[in-house]
């Protein structure tokens, strides 16, 4: 598709549109509901992962069992990601979505399979209705692979983004080590389980929307990847499914939402579950958050740990690997959570 005017969401969001375009209504029966909301008010987990390393070690491992099995999130501070390093990577998101429409399409591809590449909503070929949503996606593992493909506009994008996210991957693999302690798991099972595995980035930018009541910055859905590493900034848009009931997790400065993806709840035998979560806008203020998702390489053998099969607890899933999981994607619809239905394992009844 060659580059036009107002190709990008936040284009056309800032040309003063005062309804939104048909192509991003939902169906009514799909529509956020922005009266029937509960604030989280303290009940999503915070965790505090100073001493992780020290005497607090036993309480932390099991506050995070309790939160992945329980609620399959979990927030985290004191987590060793400088606080001006978080604010940094923020600000150079919004530099970004601010450059000139000519600058931004530099980086413009509808093809998913680009490992970088700026698009909006989330799969533009196949979407019947669009979200609210401008997205940079970044491949950023191995580093040196991929940074030379990523903008050099804003000048310090490339130097700012490869040291945030060399820093977001040391924590993702002091928590995996957690999360497979808590599983009873030795502390480096999930990584060995990984391979060779991959980080991507996705920065998100929600324009102020006319019509909130009519669409999503992103429908509810569940991630395919392992975990996934959540910064927002102060405008408040998660929100995640509990009990049948969406919460909204308001943002909290200098911490971070991580979430259990597919390949988690496939490896755990479903003990710790895939969080189903959207985004919303509002028609103020834009917002703008920064997924970290870590993955499994393509040839990963993903299934139950053998730990956590027994006759008691028989597996769930068959093993499979993850670029078979992946070529799933596209024929099961992103806003669902059946993707990993169709690797389960066969029953003896």
């Amino acid at each position: 598709m060659a580059p036009t005017a107002k190709l990008l969401l936040a284009d056309l969001a800032s040309s003063g549109v005062k309804q939104i375009p048909s192509n991003y209504i939902r169906p009514i029966s799909d529509r956020p509901n922005l009266s029937d909301v509960q604030i989280s008010d303290g009940s999503i987990p915070l965790i505090d992962l100073h001493g992780l390393n020290g005497p607090n070690h036993s309480t932390i491992i099991q506050q995070i069992g309790r939160a992945c099995q329980r609620d399959g999130f979990f927030q985290v501070k004191n987590h060793g990601i400088p606080e001006e390093m978080i604010s940094i990577i923020l600000d150079i998101a919004r530099q970004f979505f601010k450059l000139p429409e000519s600058e931004r399409l530099k980086n413009y591809s509808d093809d998913p399979t680009k490992t970088t590449r700026l698009s909006t909503s989330f799969n533009i070929k196949t979407e019947q209705v669009s979200s609210w949503r401008d997205f940079l996606r970044l491949h950023c593992y191995p580093l040196e692979d991929y940074v030379h493909e990523w903008p050099s506009n804003p000048p310090s994008f490339r130097k700012d983004v490869a040291e945030y996210c060399t820093s977001v991957r040391g924590l993702v693999l002091r928590l995996l080590e957690a999360i497979s302690e808590s599983l009873g798991l030795e502390r480096d099972c999930i990584d060995k389980k990984l391979g060779g595995h991959g980080q991507h980035m996705a920065m998100n930018y929600y324009p102020p929307c006319p019509q909130p009541e009519l669409t999503y910055g992103l429908p509810g859905h569940t991630d395919p990847n392992l975990i996934t590493i959540l910064l927002q900034d102060d405008v408040p848009g998660l929100q995640v499914l509990r009990n049948g009931k969406w919460i909204a997790v308001n943002p909290i400065p200098n911490t971070f939402i991580v979430n259990i993806g597919d390949q988690m709840q496939a490896l755990s035998n479903y003990r710790y579950k895939s969080l189903l979560h959207q985004a919303i806008v509002n028609c103020e203020k834009e917002r703008v958050s920064i997924a970290s998702y870590c993955y499994p390489s393509d040839d990963a053998m993903i299934g139950p740990a053998k730990k956590l099969v027994d006759k008691d607890h028989p597996a769930i899933y068959k093993d499979f690997t993850y670029s078979e999981f992946h070529e799933s994607m596209w024929r099961v619809k992103c806003s669902t959570a059946k993707r990993l239905d169709l690797f389960k394992a066969a029953r003896a009844d």
